[in-house]
């Protein structure tokens, strides 16, 4: 790993190239400017994304009803498992390219990028392979409702068909924004985002083609979204115009990026065994509170994303951070970004206060069998779990900065935590307490985590910390810490 450069060699290397392109160093500057200057695009493209994966589940439940909404809903955590495996290993991927881009060492970076293509046509090809042919044995496993197990299957099939597209789309934007560029991508999943509504409606009202149109659209328009980020990048990237010698695969390369990348997917897939443990609890109590449970979530969800925005961005802003040799930045970068955290989570406990389970109408048709029981379930698991957002914003920032500090293995074992706690919960509790202990349960593994990430930052600090010389900490002749106290 390369840990930075002195101020005058980052202005030769990279000055022309950072006065020509949209992206945006996080290494010098206000933290807090650059976390917010960097956050809020990246936010704008998450609310994009949930939304039209909102979209996917209100015209489900108010055009399809309650059984085809709870066989969507039974299928989130599957749906996590894999899907949050390919999220993470993708942004684990861009992790590297960050550090590089934040030494200067465009070489290296492409090199970098050029493995990354290698690497992901193998996960996508074995993952898609798998989840399709064990796609029935998953559901069953799961202990799927009979009255939803078709709609269940017709939309996770599609989704697990799709999962090359969520390569394509999360490897191109991640190594956009691992360059500082968080606006382009957020242009694209608007993009993306209004053409899923539109198939949304199309598949599902016009053509009548059942929960499977909604996975089809889904997918359609995330691979819209990763063909835009191609093209940009072609277009506007040239320090990632790849040549035939970066696309050679190289141990070195493929080793750091597994060892960076398969560390955060496993985190993903961990934390999602729990959740799949506790959905099968949730799928044994009926298709009422699998219904409420799907209600909630999708609401809290939504709620989530500036907590999902600051994770990718303190990623990338530890990773450039670093990898320049910036350490001292890292713990003011923490600070700011709480600040930011804890903030946000008071707003929405006041929000959802006032709003109550309200939002969770707009997933429940209004002729279905018992919606009061529904809406009042919904506004109860919503309420319990946003009265601890600010465990979770902690969660978010401080794995994702210790993973962009390059330590994703140690990063891992906050997802065996929540694994742990939601297993407990669906195994132990929900068959005694019933419904009341599935509204905690994301709540207890998000406490859990956090007493191990928190003390696990400072250890990964003080390492890094110790392997980076003082003249490029604090810059040759003090130049550069002088910058950084006025920072």
């Amino acid at each position: 790993m390369s840990y930075g450069l002195t101020g005058s060699n980052r202005k030769i290397m990279g000055g022309d190239f950072m006065a020509r392109s949209s992206v945006r160093d996080l290494t010098v500057g206000s933290p807090m400017k650059l976390i917010l200057g960097f956050m809020l695009p990246l936010l704008f493209g998450m609310l994009f994304q949930q939304f039209y994966n909102m979209v996917d589940t209100i015209v489900v439940g108010q055009y399809l009803g309650v059984n085809a909404l709870a066989g969507v809903g039974s299928t989130g955590s599957v749906n996590f498992l894999v899907l949050g495996f390919v999220i993470g290993l993708c942004a684990g991927f861009a992790i590297p390219v960050a550090q590089q881009f934040g030494s200067k060492d465009f070489e290296a970076l492409r090199k970098y990028v050029g493995n990354t293509i290698w690497i992901a046509v193998f996960f996508a090809a074995v993952l898609t392979t798998a989840t399709c042919l064990l796609c029935t044995n998953i559901l069953q496993w799961m202990n799927t409702p009979e009255d939803v197990f078709s709609e269940a299957h017709d939309y996770i099939f599609v989704i697990f068909m799709g999962i090359p597209v969520t390569f394509l789309y999360n490897i191109l934007s991640g190594i956009i924004r691992s360059l500082g560029d968080s606006r382009t991508p957020v242009i694209f999943l608007i993009i993306s985002s209004l053409l899923n509504v539109a198939l949304d409606i199309f598949m599902i009202v016009v053509l009548n083609s059942g929960v499977s149109g909604a996975g089809y659209a889904t997918v359609i328009s995330q691979l819209v979204s990763g063909i835009l980020c191609l093209i940009y990048i072609a277009k506007r990237f040239e320090i990632l115009h790849i040549k035939k010698s970066d696309m050679k695969p190289e141990a070195y390369y493929i080793g750091r990026l597994c060892a960076v990348g398969l560390p955060m997917g496993l985190q993903y897939s961990i934390t999602a065994i729990g959740s799949i443990l506790l959905q099968t609890a949730v799928n044994g109590l009926g298709s009422t509170y699998v219904a409420a449970v799907t209600a909630g979530s999708k609401v809290s969800q939504f709620m989530c994303c500036p907590f999902d925005a600051m994770g990718s961005t303190m990623a990338t802003y530890g990773g450039q951070n670093v990898g320049a040799g910036r350490v001292d930045r890292v713990k003011k970068g923490l600070f700011s970004c709480s600040l930011l955290g804890v903030g946000y989570a008071v707003f929405a406990l006041g929000f959802v206060a006032l709003l109550g389970g309200k939002a969770a109408m707009l997933f429940i048709k209004a002729d279905s069998g018992n919606p009061e029981e529904i809406l009042e379930l919904a506004g109860q698991f919503l309420m319990i779990n946003v009265s601890f957002y600010v465990p979770l914003a902690f969660v978010n920032i401080v794995r994702f900065l210790i993973q962009g500090m390059g330590f994703s293995q140690i990063a891992v074992f906050a997802g065996v935590f929540e694994m742990a706690a939601r297993a407990f919960v669906g195994l132990c509790l929900v068959p005694v307490l019933g419904y009341i202990a599935v509204c905690f349960a994301s709540p207890a593994a998000w406490v859990l985590a956090d007493i191990f990430l928190i003390p696990a930052f400072y250890g990964c600090f003080g390492k890094i910390r110790r392997k980076i010389k003082p003249e490029i900490q604090y810059g040759i002749n003090g130049e550069e810490n002088t910058e950084n106290r006025s920072s």
